[in-house]
């Protein structure tokens, strides 16, 4: 609706105008600053997603980096090395080996929530595959009250909620993605859109019962990680994992949303149509005089017509 398109470009326009005013060499675009950090693209993005690395919003509906920004991570100890280390990724095999435990069990403690994914890809024959950050199977490894987990048979109670059929991989990858779109957003509506992107459009109508205010939501939604062609198998596949099931977490989103959306309200009120005003009341036409010398029968057929 024309409005969004108002408020969006307000929003940005805004936040363009609250950045610094600096030359234009206080600035890189994101391509020239991840080779700047020695990085390859994938991790670049993958720092950014995890806000280990700052962006700003260039205006343009792309984003730059700081050159400060950029000097700060060059300075900090071990570059390059640290900061490639901190955004490693691997799948259920290089993960289980780097932890010493069997892929069966590495898998058990990612489905009980144990291990987060930080991204996830479709292999060819479109099943899902988790990818998780390195550093942090370390941590879990080196931490010895989590041995029990990894050695030794599982605790009864964990092995009857696996085969109750638990998976919280799906779940903790959206939390994680959550943390992500929400420090990528510029302003309150674009907040509550972050959140609304992880419900069905069945559920944000519940909290939010404004169509003005879902129809401004709507065009803040984040589509989730491309996957496959719009509309294809590997997209449906991609909008499941992005969109909340159970009834806890939903539970959970929409009451973020109703916060996050009183919040954007009080900001600025969603753009509703401008009111029609009625015009200026018609006069009711004056009869017609026939002319003198109308004969009777005329002048009766003439009023059969009017009638």
């Amino acid at each position: 609706m024309p409005g969004h398109h108002i408020l969006t470009r307000d929003a940005t326009a805004r936040d363009t105008a609250e950045q610094p005013t600096e030359d234009r060499g206080a600035w890189v675009t994101t391509g020239r600053a991840a080779r700047e950090l020695c990085l390859k693209r994938t991790e670049f993005d993958l720092a950014v997603h995890l806000g280990r690395i700052r962006t700003t919003r260039d205006g343009g509906g792309g984003r730059r980096v700081a050159r400060a920004e950029i000097e700060r991570l060059r300075a900090g100890p071990g570059f390059p090395e640290t900061l490639r280390r901190s955004v490693e990724a691997v799948g259920t095999t290089e993960g289980a080996a780097l932890m010493e435990v069997p892929k069966a069990r590495f898998t058990r403690l990612a489905r009980l929530g144990l291990l987060v994914p930080v991204r996830f890809y479709l292999n060819r024959y479109r099943a899902v595959v988790w990818l998780y950050l390195a550093e942090e199977l370390r941590l879990f490894a080196a931490d010895d009250k989590n041995a029990p987990l990894l050695k030794g048979r599982t605790p009864e109670n964990l092995r009857s909620m696996l085969d109750a059929g638990l998976d919280l991989r799906p779940r903790n990858w959206r939390a994680r993605h959550l943390g992500h779109l929400l420090r990528q957003a510029g302003h309150p509506w674009a907040r509550a859109g972050a959140v609304a992107s992880l419900l069905d459009p069945l559920h944000v109508s519940q909290v939010v019962t404004n169509p003005y205010e879902r129809s401004l939501l709507s065009g803040f939604r984040e589509p989730p990680p491309s996957h496959g062609s719009p509309g294809s198998p590997a997209a449906h596949i991609a909008e499941d994992l992005m969109t909340a099931q159970d009834p806890d977490e939903i539970a959970w989103l929409q009451a973020d949303l109703t916060r996050l959306a009183q919040e954007a309200r009080q900001h600025r009120p969603a753009p509703h149509p401008a009111p029609r005003h009625p015009g200026p009341a018609r006069r009711p036409p004056r009869p017609v005089q026939p002319a003198r010398g109308t004969p009777r029968g005329l002048l009766g057929r003439w009023r059969h017509k009017l009638s």
